[in-house]
């Protein structure tokens, strides 16, 4: 045994030093940077080039089936949908890896002012060591590395509870992109219309208003030269240019419809999109309005896309409860580890341990049944919002048979109204050749005619909304394949010959 001298103490030593130095720079005040404009305009060009890589350009009309496959294949929101439902997926996997047991690497460097020195005499209890004889026990600066594997029964329990509630949620995304592509559809089944009835009155519209700015202009004329009695003369432009009001209107509400169709199929805003001059059968949902509303109802309780989420997040919320129940009970974990000090004091510098620890939480015993009561809660209210979630679907089923009903009767009576003033925009024409009606006659009765023919087009759209809003709550959709993997003509077809109202035949078929 020798007798172990102390160092004596530095001032300040090196490790300090530089821990202060990481002290003061954590505590260093962040400017916000902004986006420069360069940089917003560069990020600006790369977002519009790849809003429009892969995107077909549209040659020729464009038909309602290739206009639904290209919002299917090409519309921005469903690609978000699609993105969010690979990344659910994603994230079911790298749920799944928290149940492997955990291997962890680790290495230090240790450093002491002073050695390490123990006493080797005998300890009194009441004077303290009886000699002062001591000796190292380790060195001063010494490196370690070690390489363990943990276990734990709690994580690997958890773990499966929480990686079946991520699958659960990876078919609410599911779901949720069903839902979407229902209400895609159904607006493009809008501004397709709309787009059609715009393409369809855009001559006839501007016909008739020059037509009317042409009779205001000679009324004036014949104001001014008194030919007629002013009170005459007015009313007669008060006729006119409340024509030219409601055309104008007319005009303005149809100038956004290309817009709008542009935007849901990914197309160049500013292109002038041919509407195919097709007509759509008004009563294609012939199955929907002859069904049964019971089997309807069948239907919509196994497919509604609402309904199938509610039942996912009941599941979840079961779910949580079990994870309640693994939390309370003791976990057992074990561990083995290779472990290496560089300390020369050892007389085994490599070694191995190994070892298995039980342990539970007390504090289970107070707030287990607490958070018992809370998950068991949350089933409860997940279980009451199904309930509900199912009594609004079977509401909106019974309603949208209605508005079904009701859209195509509206629509065969915008029908007639449109053939009757189309007579009578024929008869007023030639009545003008041969002068026997005036200007304002002609341009009242081709505003009527084009209002007509405007809100045929617009009963027709609201039969294809309601077509669409029954299938949306039926929860049927065209049965086809991947949107990625088919290409635009393909998937043209598909949605042709596989639609909706197939859909529901074979659900409710025999």
């Amino acid at each position: 045994m020798k007798t172990v001298q102390r160092p004596r103490l530095t001032v300040v030593s090196a490790s300090l030093l530089a821990a202060a130095v990481l002290a003061l720079s954590a505590c260093t005040t962040l400017t916000p940077v902004p986006v420069t404009e360069a940089a917003l305009a560069e990020t600006n060009a790369a977002d519009r080039n790849a809003m429009r890589q892969n995107v077909e350009p549209i040659n020729g009309p464009l038909t309602l089936d290739e206009a639904m496959a290209r919002a299917l294949k090409y519309n921005l929101d469903r690609r978000a949908r699609l993105m969010e439902e690979a990344l659910a997926l994603r994230q079911l996997d790298t749920t799944q890896l928290d149940m492997l047991p955990r291997l962890m690497a680790q290495a230090g460097y240790g450093h002491r002012s002073v050695e390490r020195a123990t006493f080797s005499s005998p300890f009194s209890p009441t004077f303290g060591p009886t000699a002062t004889d001591s000796s190292f026990s380790a060195a001063p600066n010494h490196n370690t590395f070690d390489l363990g594997v943990t276990w734990s029964l709690l994580d690997v329990g958890m773990g499966h509870y929480v990686a079946r509630q991520q699958a659960d949620r990876v078919l609410i995304a599911v779901e949720k992109r069903r839902k979407a592509m229902h209400l895609l559809m159904q607006d493009v089944r809008t501004a397709y219309w709309r787009a059609a009835s715009a393409q369809k009155l855009r001559d006839e519209v501007d016909r008739t208003i020059k037509l009317a700015e042409e009779a205001l202009t000679d009324s004036r004329k014949v104001e001014t030269e008194r030919v007629r009695s002013p009170i005459d003369a007015l009313r007669y432009q008060r006729q006119l240019l409340e024509n030219l009001r409601l055309l104008e209107a007319i005009n303005q509400e149809l100038l956004s419809a290309q817009v709008d169709l542009a935007s849901l199929i990914n197309a160049p805003l500013g292109q002038d999109i041919a509407i195919a001059d097709t007509e759509v059968s008004t009563h294609s949902g012939s199955t929907a309005v002859t069904l049964p509303l019971a089997k309807l109802e069948e239907v919509a309780l196994r497919n509604n896309a609402d309904l199938r989420e509610s039942h996912y997040n009941a599941r979840i919320a079961r779910e949580e409860t079990r994870k309640v129940m693994v939390r309370m009970f003791p976990n057992v974990s074990f561990n083995y580890s290779l472990n290496y000090d560089s300390d020369k004091f050892l007389v085994d510098r490599n070694w191995q341990e190994a070892g298995l620890q039980l342990s539970f939480n007390l504090m289970n015993l107070l707030t287990g049944p607490a958070q018992m009561k809370l998950a068991e809660a949350g089933v409860a209210l997940a279980d009451q919002r199904r309930m509900a979630t199912q009594m609004a679907v079977l509401t909106q089923v019974h309603l949208a048979r209605l508005q079904l009903i009701n859209a195509r009767n509206q629509f065969d009576r915008a029908e007639e109204v449109y053939a009757t003033d189309r007579r009578i925009t024929e008869l007023m024409r030639n009545r003008e050749s041969v002068q026997a009606a005036s200007k304002l006659d002609r341009v009242g009765n081709e505003t009527s005619a084009i209002l007509s023919l405007l809100r045929r087009y617009q009963a027709l759209a609201q039969v294809q909304v309601a077509e669409s809003r029954l299938l949306a709550q039926l929860g049927v959709e065209p049965r086809i394949g991947s949107t990625d993997t088919l290409s635009l003509q393909d998937l043209t077809t598909q949605l042709k010959g596989h639609t909706g109202w197939t859909t529901l035949k074979s659900e409710v078929a025999p």
